[in-house]
């Protein structure tokens, strides 16, 4: 006792061994209370790093003094202002805590090669002999079960025997709810960040609704085939619209995407036949648009951030660039319609570029990308380099099979999965999303009951 107050004398590093473990159980406490969720794994993460940069903070020194006496409420005041700025002040860490536990719900390697011995969605009996047993014995082997640790709670109310459209729509509408989640906890940059995420879905529901009303087809229907996470306000206003014109003068007007279409698309280009240069034309804009922000805003420039998010966005600029070129042959896109859709940055960029600009075969553009290793590596995999078999478009020769889409696709995932071994940066929103996105690999959903 010392003046009526009790005080203790403690070493800082045992102090910080001692009580580390505490704080990351009132963190995994608190994160569980309030989504329902297991994110134990992805909280303890970011909690011990969050927590040991806040003890090495000089205005919280006197942790680091041996020998230094201070009081109990001290302890709780320094740990309480921890816990504050963690979840009230400091969200972006919030989120990727968030982020890292909902990665631990993904489906793994040994998912997928069961879901490759489904016979039926909800499954049907077999029999098979298990090793130094005798007699049979029925397992119900069928994707509700592998898909279950996953996506149980949603997929609970599926009725018996659903299709697969059915099934597929309720993953997504786990990724939706996932994600909504993650808005709401957003602010500031962070926010921002996430909100450029939905504008692909956005542009994608944007040339659903153009094709849709050249058709004249029934609004309901189109607005029940929009992408949920494409989902903007003044959507249903979009669907009023009786020709293209007004079409078009909705969405500069009530939509999110309105920069892409100024200065780059007139409602002439709004009709069937340019569909395709539409939908591409906004991709380019919001690519740009996207690298612009993570390399110039002063939350992400010099960050962790504009490190992953440049070299995933430069990669999808060039698989933009390639993939166009590669489906203009044959067709009446001209080299300087076709130059005006590639992205103006990425690793191509502007060299490679001009040089796909002006290929006229698979061989002219296995030249162009020869500079890159990774796209030389893909395109001699395949067989599709200068002197190969010379297959056209995205199939694919001796690559166990696989397309160059297939390829691009596979290093995509690869670029997903490394984000997540860097720290305090909203990227792994983006990384989570590309591995949550796993319905297209399912193999069964290509079979449609």
């Amino acid at each position: 006792m010392k003046d009526g107050k009790k005080v203790w004398t403690v070493d800082a590093l045992s102090w910080r061994r001692r009580n580390l473990e505490n704080v990351q159980e009132i963190l995994q406490k608190k994160a569980e209370a309030t989504c329902g969720c297991g994110l134990r794994n992805g909280l303890r993460h970011t909690a011990s790093r969050e927590l040991q940069l806040f003890l090495s903070q000089p205005h919280h020194s006197h942790f680091a003094h041996h020998g230094r006496p201070f009081l109990q409420c001290e302890w709780r005041v320094s740990v309480s202002m921890f816990l504050a700025g963690q979840f009230c002040a400091n969200y972006p860490r919030y989120v990727e805590g968030i982020v890292r536990g909902y990665r631990n719900s993904l489906l793994t390697g040994q998912n997928y090669s069961n879901l490759t011995q489904c016979e039926s969605i909800d499954g049907r009996p077999i029999c098979i002999l298990l090793p130094r047993m005798t007699g049979l014995i029925n397992l119900l082997v069928d994707v509700k079960l592998q898909l279950g640790p996953s996506y149980g709670d949603f997929l609970a109310a599926l009725p018996p025997n659903p299709s697969t459209s059915a099934l597929a729509g309720k993953m997504t509408d786990k990724l939706v709810s996932e994600f909504r989640y993650l808005i709401a906890q957003s602010t500031g940059s962070t926010a921002k960040f996430l909100e450029y995420l939905t504008y692909g879905y956005m542009i994608d529901n944007i040339a659903l609704l153009i094709t849709g009303t050249l058709h004249e087809r029934d609004t309901r229907e189109l607005l029940e085939r929009c992408h949920p996470l494409g989902w903007f306000e003044t959507l249903p206003v979009l669907c009023v619209a009786t020709n293209i014109e007004e079409l078009y003068n909705s969405v500069l007007i009530e939509t999110p995407l309105a920069p892409y279409f100024k200065g780059s698309l007139s409602h002439q280009d709004l009709d069937e036949l340019n569909i395709e240069i539409v939908r591409n034309t906004l991709y380019k804009n919001y690519l740009e648009d996207f690298f612009n922000f993570v390399n110039t805003h002063p939350d992400f420039a010099g960050s962790p951030t504009q490190d992953i998010m440049s070299e995933i966005l430069q990669f999808e600029a060039d698989r933009r660039s390639i993939n166009i070129t590669l489906n203009s042959f044959g067709t009446e896109l001209s080299k300087q319609e076709r130059r005006k859709l590639y992205p103006e940055f990425g690793k191509l960029y502007p060299e490679g570029s001009l040089m796909l600009s002006r290929a006229e075969d698979v061989e002219g553009v296995a030249l162009a990308v020869s500079a890159v290793a990774d796209y030389k590596a893909f395109f001699d995999a395949v067989g599709l380099s200068q002197g190969g078999s010379g297959m056209g478009g995205m199939g694919g020769g001796p690559a166990d099979g696989k397309s160059l889409e297939d390829l691009f696709y596979q290093k995509e995932m690869d670029m997903s999965k490394l984000v997540f071994t860097r720290q305090f940066t909203p990227a792994v929103v983006y990384g989570w999303m590309k591995l949550k996105e796993q319905v297209r690999t399912i193999p069964f959903l290509k079979y449609q009951a």
